[in-house]
């Protein structure tokens, strides 16, 4: 049996564009995966700023092997986590849920896959000194400063 799809031939807007640039970003949903030599967190970011990228979504990856706590401490600090969950070496994901921040991504192609880094993070209220500097499929659009 055939089913139709209107559209399924065209790129989808946001999966077809790949984002690269600093962003103002809420999280809108975390889990953590186990994995025998490198857990992580499955992160998804909704885009608050800049204004042509409002409601795009991102997602990424944070390690939490030992060699990688650095960043998920970075994440966690400059996004406002829970200072009591945090001070007991506790990551709840409910409470990841909402929290905002800057976050610089860059794409980076392994084996013929494209995946997105998450470069650096910095506090919500530092969105304005920072500026907007995005790139969409190789496109750059600069405003201001970066991370």
């Amino acid at each position: 049996m055939k089913r139709h799809f209107p559209g399924l031939h065209l790129e989808s807007k946001n999966g077809g564009d790949f984002l690269e640039g600093s962003f103002l970003v809420r999280v809108d949903q975390a889990f953590y995966r186990w994995h025998s030599q490198k857990p992580f967190f499955a992160l998804r970011f909704s885009v608050l700023e800049p204004e042509p990228h409002v409601g795009q979504n991102l997602s990424g990856r944070l390690y939490c092997t030992s060699k990688a706590l650095w960043k998920l401490n970075w994440f966690l600090r400059d996004f406002g986590y829970d200072i009591d969950l945090f001070s007991r070496d506790e990551v709840e994901e409910k409470a990841l849920l909402g929290l905002s921040g800057v976050v610089r991504t860059s794409r980076t192609t392994l084996n013929g896959r494209s995946f997105l880094n998450l470069e650096a993070f910095a506090p919500a209220g530092d969105w304005e000194e920072l500026g907007v500097t995005a790139t969409v499929n190789g496109d750059a659009r600069k405003n201001g400063n970066d991370l």
